[in-house]
């Protein structure tokens, strides 16, 4: 009965089927969808970028609404096509594993002494600038950005595939997307860029407060219950203070799981911004970038069981039988 349920739902099939090429592939090294539509984003701000929040918007949401449509199709092929595609879609915006082996490089060269090859690495991972950086602050940004990348990258993309198969993948990698490109706090961007800022926060609501639940599962499962509510504690007490609505749950809940203090002053585009202190544990160092991508791969793990099982779940859940006069 259960192998059944899997064939009648190629949505679900493909998600793991996604998930397992990521994790044996990472990103298509060539022809990356996601760069492909990246062109496009590029060639239609050139066309309609203006100080405008109007302009912004509209440019946004016609990407994101066209690149949904297209993806459409996909519910009109046969269930074996729909399970290619599905995975294929999966594979292409998910970031687990490239997150890790970005993680695990940077380690290798701090572990190495070699701080002008961590610094040019970092620059894969964050948009702050990195030159300054000594040893434990590079180590600092990498551990941020896989925190936070755990939920762009793993948690949300997983998440509305669940709910909304392939368009739910694509539909939001485009968002994701927009946001990198248009979503700066600067003179070109804070206006255009606003829409598409406030659509990713928007789209990743819901999957950042599932990875504060799944950080939470999983300090509990090494921890008990005082590891569970440390994760709680930490998020409401330390993630107002970070001025992403989302960002800021995910990076609390990952700094309380790894017993470590992430947060602080960044230099972004010749701005200082303060990130507030997350966590109550040590500095960060080299030597907590392993533990990270580790942490990754168990969360990773724990996103695809629970969303997919929530899947399969409420399709096949017993419905109640009509009332007879």
């Amino acid at each position: 009965m259960r192998a059944r349920r899997w064939a009648r739902d190629p949505v679900a099939v493909g998600l793991v089927i996604g998930f397992l090429a990521d994790r044996a592939f990472g990103d298509p090294r060539r022809h990356h969808p996601v760069a492909g539509f990246g062109q496009v984003a590029a060639h239609v701000e050139q066309r309609a970028h203006a100080q405008s929040r109007g302009r912004g918007a509209l440019a946004a949401t016609s990407l994101v609404s066209a690149t949904v449509v297209i993806a459409l199709v996909e519910r009109r092929l046969p269930t074996p096509a729909r399970v290619l595609v599905g995975a294929a879609a999966t594979w292409a915006v998910l970031g687990g594993r490239s997150l890790e082996r970005e993680g695990d490089a940077i380690a290798e060269l701090l572990g190495a002494d070699d701080l002008t090859g961590a610094r040019l690495r970092i620059r894969n991972l964050v948009g702050r600038n990195p030159s300054n950086l000594g040893a434990d602050e590079i180590a600092r940004a990498c551990v941020e950005s896989i925190a936070e990348n755990s939920a762009d990258a793993v948690v949300a993309p997983l998440f509305w595939g669940a709910v909304a198969g392939v368009p739910g993948l694509v539909g939001y990698r485009a968002v994701n997307t927009l946001d990198a490109m248009w979503g700066h706090r600067n003179d070109r961007y804070r206006e255009f860029g606003w829409a598409a800022a406030r659509l990713d926060d928007v789209a990743n609501w819901l999957p950042a407060r599932l990875t504060v639940g799944l950080n939470t599962t999983i300090a509990a499962g090494f921890s008990g219950l005082q590891g569970a509510w440390d994760v709680v504690r930490t998020v409401q007490r330390d993630a107002p203070a970070h001025p992403s609505p989302n960002a800021g749950p995910v990076e609390a809940s990952w700094a309380a799981a790894l017993g470590v203090r992430l947060g602080g002053t960044n230099h972004y585009d010749g701005v200082d911004e303060d990130r507030g202190h997350l966590g109550d544990g040590k500095p960060v160092s080299a030597a907590d970038i392993p533990r990270a991508t580790r942490h990754l791969r168990r969360l990773s793990t724990a996103a695809l069981l629970t969303v997919v099982g929530a899947r399969v779940a409420s399709r096949h859940w017993p419905q109640r039988a009509p009332r007879t006069r």
